[in-house]
């Protein structure tokens, strides 16, 4: 008998996480530059906001659009790119692209390394083809995925922890080296405050400090590219 209540009650919780699930709106386009922030939870959560903030500090102008989905697999933000057309209907200048920690759960989302590699492959491959009306692609900032610090009952354990540090991050680090992509090592950044990241979800504090870590990548690119357009004829 409880053999057979595992897979139930796995069933039933996905199911519900499905049912639960909010897709972001697409705002009204402003005009400036777009930034996609595209991932999981821990993207959907606080940080693009504080981004945003950050990056206005800087007098860069530009939209930071939340595009995070949560408790999405690199699968299933496959078919949320296809049914919501969100890059295709935002044009963004720069993606920031954070994905997998879903992927090493042990229930339904669950992704062998070779199946996430090609699915990170087939988003990588949807935002390249997306022309912007300068001609331009959109341009990935690619991250690794932050550790699994503790077990979270029905979808991570200690494996899951394992394959983030054996698979996963090795795997998006190989994928953004073979298409020259600028790495967001989000990973090294909560290894090193492991405070700040009190189970699968940063605190706060931690969102703060990613948005941080974010805006230290993109506002230099950010900054030259505007830099380049003022003084094209």
């Amino acid at each position: 008998m409880k053999a057979t209540r595992r897979p139930l009650a796995l069933l039933l919780l996905h199911f519900l996480a499905a049912a639960c699930r909010r897709e972001p709106v697409v705002p009204a386009l402003t005009g400036q530059p777009v930034i996609l922030c595209a991932g999981d939870s821990i993207t959907a959560s606080s940080y693009p906001k504080h981004l945003k903030k950050l990056l206005a500090q800087d007098g860069l102008r530009v939209q930071v659009v939340n595009a995070g989905i949560k408790g999405d697999s690199t699968a299933e933000y496959i078919r949320f790119l296809e049914r919501s057309r969100i890059i295709e209907r935002t044009a963004p200048g720069w993606v920031l692209l954070q994905l997998g920690t879903n992927d090493v759960r042990i229930d339904s989302h669950a992704t062998t390394t070779a199946q996430f590699r090609k699915n990170l492959e087939a988003i990588l491959d949807r935002i390249a083809r997306q022309r912007n009306q300068d001609g331009s692609s959109p341009r990935v900032i690619l991250a690794t995925i932050p550790p699994i610090p503790v077990e979270v009952r029905w979808h991570f354990d200690a494996s899951s922890r394992a394959r983030v540090e054996t698979e996963i991050n090795p795997a998006i680090r190989a994928i953004a080296a073979q298409r020259g992509l600028v790495l967001a090592d989000i990973h090294a950044l909560f290894a090193n405050r492991p405070d700040l990241l009190p189970d699968v979800h940063p605190s706060e504090e931690g969102y703060q400090m990613l948005a941080a870590a974010w805006k230290r990548i993109l506002a230099p690119l950010v900054s030259s590219a505007a830099a380049g357009n003022t003084q094209a004829p």
